[in-house]
């Protein structure tokens, strides 16, 4: 609950506690609101919000520090961000308050690269200060880099660091409900490396590094083996992980650098997001615990749903409907700069380039719809996704096999 000036008055004086009291224990106080800032008349008035949107995501805390200040082991939760999850005494990282799962904690004790990285966090965060943007924007940033990998490192064999954290803090084997450990587990192992992403995206070394290898003076498409994100990898100790980054397109990492090319060129245009390097597209913003376990939920209850993709759907397949997308994003990125020159040629450009484009995404498309069929969904629920009859859908598949 929100509260205007003569509110939190009247919530001062019915407590009997002293405003600057209250200021510490409430999250909420002195929050403002647009429905409050207009009219009102001088009367109390409050608006209801969620207070996750408002203050910050809602974390269990830790029952063993509870009950050594109130003398009983209760359940307590509180506004707590991600960087301050863990409970150094204890070692335990408190998880989300809101998912609707039964676990209040992680034990992280076995992996101490956890625990040092929210020590480390301290330090980052000034430097975030230093360089004149929020630490919550660049834990963000970082979050959704490293999120993004963590959803592809399924496909990454040389990938054992998080697998090894993930079975840790799943108390020794996460193999009897992989999906759900996945969810659950994600914002505690991959803590180290959002670290050290942010670290590595406010270092003006490594800045220099994207100037160069977008060619400084004489612009260029970035290289599959550039500098930064050679480096980067380097510093997450995954030396294999750099052209895994870099041809990553699509992704918020790409769109960072984008960024701080744009700005040292001067090609930015007036301020706003497309030259703001810390700006986080929507399509970006890393999926909550929650969300996560409400869409898990669904699936299960889905017929088919219950087969790991990866196991339904075989290795070279997977391979050409990831190539097939990473293609048509590529295509499209080229695109942005084609539109000066005679009217004709771009047009035609553009056409070619778009009908090019639009062949890769349909080759993907029916890819997919073929791979989700012969993993057991049904093929009515999948002609509802694509928005087919099932008739048309069904013929479709019939005349690809006969092609094939």
């Amino acid at each position: 609950m929100l509260l205007d000036a003569p509110g939190r008055r009247v919530l001062a004086g019915m407590c009997g506690v002293a405003p600057q009291v209250l200021a510490r224990a409430l999250p909420s106080w002195g929050r403002e609101d647009p429905k409050l800032a207009t009219g009102g008349g001088g009367e109390p008035r409050a608006v209801w919000r969620v207070g996750g949107a408002v203050v910050g995501p809602v974390a269990f805390g830790c029952r063993l520090c509870a009950a050594r200040r109130t003398g009983a082991p209760v359940t307590v939760v509180g506004y707590v961000p991600r960087w301050g999850r863990v409970c150094v005494r204890h070692g335990r990282w408190g998880l989300d308050a809101d998912a609707d799962q039964r676990l209040e904690y992680l034990d992280v004790r076995g992996v101490p690269e956890v625990v040092a990285a929210q020590r480390r966090w301290a330090s980052v965060a000034r430097r975030a200060v230093r360089a004149g943007t929020g630490p919550e924007r660049v834990f963000a940033l970082a979050q959704a880099v490293v999120a993004r990998w963590w959803e592809q490192a399924l496909q990454w064999e040389r990938e054992t660091i998080w697998p090894r954290r993930l079975h840790q803090v799943a108390g020794g084997d996460a193999g009897g409900d992989p999906d759900r450990w996945r969810i659950v587990g994600r914002d505690a192992v991959v803590f180290p490396e959002v670290v050290a992403v942010a670290e590595a995206l406010l270092d003006p070394a490594m800045a220099e590094l994207v100037w160069a290898d977008s060619g400084a003076g004489r612009p260029r498409a970035l290289p599959a083996d550039g500098l930064f994100c050679r480096r980067l990898g380097e510093r997450l100790g995954r030396t294999w992980l750099g052209p895994l980054a870099a041809t990553d397109h699509g992704g918020p990492l790409i769109a960072w650098m984008g960024s701080v090319i744009r700005l040292r060129r001067g090609a930015g245009g007036p301020p706003g997001y497309d030259n703001d390097p810390w700006w986080l597209r929507q399509e970006h913003r890393v999926v909550a615990m929650a969300g996560q376990l409400r869409v898990l939920g669904k699936e299960k209850k889905a017929p088919g749903s219950g087969t790991m993709w990866r196991a339904a759907v075989p290795a070279e397949q997977r391979m050409l409907i990831t190539s097939a997308i990473d293609s048509a994003e590529e295509q499209l990125l080229q695109l942005r700069g084609v539109q000066t020159g005679p009217t004709a040629e771009v047009a035609r450009r553009l056409l070619r380039g778009l009908g090019h484009s639009a062949g890769l995404i349909e080759n993907a498309w029916k890819r997919t719809v073929v791979a989700a069929v012969n993993g057991g969904v049904p093929l009515q629920e999948v002609a509802q996704w694509v928005d087919m009859p099932v008739e048309v859908l069904s013929q479709m598949l019939t005349a690809g096999r006969q092609d094939g």
